[in-house]
Formats: C-alpha cells, structure tokens, sequence
C-alpha cells in the first residue's frame, strides 16, 4: 500500500513534507547509499539583480537550475556514496538528478492523471515505488528498468496509441530531478510517494500502465 502524503482538493499542488535540515550533499549522498541510484550533479541557481537564475546562463533556460551541467553527465553519474559526497562538496548548491535506464526507468504523467491514477492503483491494491512531483505539474512513477521498451505495445494493447496519451516514458539516456531539487522559481521537486523500505523493489511497467493510461485517456 502506498501513501499520498498529504492529497490535495482541486488543482493546489500537493505538499509533501520537506526533508528538513538536510543538504543537497546528504540527500545525494543518501539516495546513492540507501537506494542505490546513481546521482549525478545538475545546474543551480544564482542570484542575478535579485533574481533566480540558471547556472547556465540561458536567461530563457526551461529548467532553470535542474538540468545537466555537462554533456558528459551520464559518465559522471555515480553509485557511489563517497564519489557523490566528494562531487556536492565542489558545488553544495547543484541539482540532484538521477539518471533513468539504469536502476529504474519513469513513467511521467499529467499531475491531474497521476493522482487520478493512484487513486485507482490504491483500490486496486497496487503496491508501487517512489513517485515525484514536479513543479512543471507533472508526477514521474519509478518501475523497473526496460519500460521504455514495453510500455508503446502495452498501450496499443489496450486500444490506445502512445502519441494520443499525454504519457512519457524516460529510460536509457535520460534523467529525473529529484527532490528537493528547485527548478527557478516554480518550486521544488517534492515526492507524492516517498522512498520507504516498503517500495525497494520497483513494480514493473506492466503492473502500472492500466491504471495510468486509463488516467490520462481520461485527462485529455
């Protein structure tokens, strides 16, 4: 059984408790010692003339402080604890992101979809793993590595084509933000469902894609 920290009525976004008095550097570290995900570094924002934003250094950048900083970014991804403190300690304020592809893939949905959906996966007694939620108002669902593969012929399986729904599917070669991670001045990454001992073992694509292509045929 999962839990929805705290759900929300209509459209606010949820708020997810705060992983208070941790730094970027121990969550890192924490993901990359507890779960076992590799981590690797992002951007981050910087004040200029009162204003938050991109290290980058596109005043236009679409993820401001929450993307990768080098094009070498999946060579720097670790599973290291030490290597990923060693890394946050050069730059305390960098975003953490967690390439998908190899300890787990993500399904992103709608916001609206998501919660939708994990209402119905609780009545259906599904048990799944962490869920974000972005500030873009979107909720990203950990399964198993290879969903990328799969998930197109499980949704034309059921009477659905993939480009109709507005679902993705990030695995080899992308990447999420984790929280608490900050993206200019939407917010921050929270989780819809936290990393617990109860969900260490992802669910695999074809456990979730029902409920979450019924959601999002719903929310079109």
């Amino acid at each position: 059984m999962f839990i929805v920290e705290e759900t929300i009525p209509g459209t606010e976004a949820a708020q997810i408790p705060k992983q208070r008095g941790e730094s970027l550097l121990d969550t890192a570290v924490r993901y990359a010692e507890e779960r076992h995900w590799d981590v690797f570094p992002g951007t981050w924002l910087e004040a200029v003339d009162g204003v938050h934003r991109c290290s980058c250094g596109d005043a236009a950048c679409p993820a401001p402080g929450a993307h990768p900083a080098r094009q070498d970014w999946p060579t720097q991804a670790t599973g290291s604890a030490t290597v990923a403190r060693r890394m946050w300690q050069k730059q305390p304020a960098a975003s953490i992101l967690l390439p998908t592809g190899r300890t787990f893939d993500a399904i992103s949905v709608p916001e609206t979809a998501g919660f939708l959906a994990l209402a119905r996966m609780e009545r259906m007694e599904l048990t799944l793993g962490p869920v974000t939620l972005t500030p873009a108002r979107r909720m990203e669902f950990f399964v198993l590595p290879g969903a990328a593969a799969k998930v197109p012929e499980l949704v034309r399986g059921l009477g659905w084509s993939l480009p109709s729904l507005d679902l993705a599917v990030l695995g080899e070669g992308a990447y999420v933000a984790a929280p608490p991670t900050r993206v200019g001045s939407w917010g921050a990454v929270q989780w819809a469902c936290r990393p617990t001992p109860a969900n260490r073992w992802l669910p695999d694509a074809e456990e979730l894609i029902s409920a979450l292509a019924y959601a999002c045929g719903r929310d079109r």
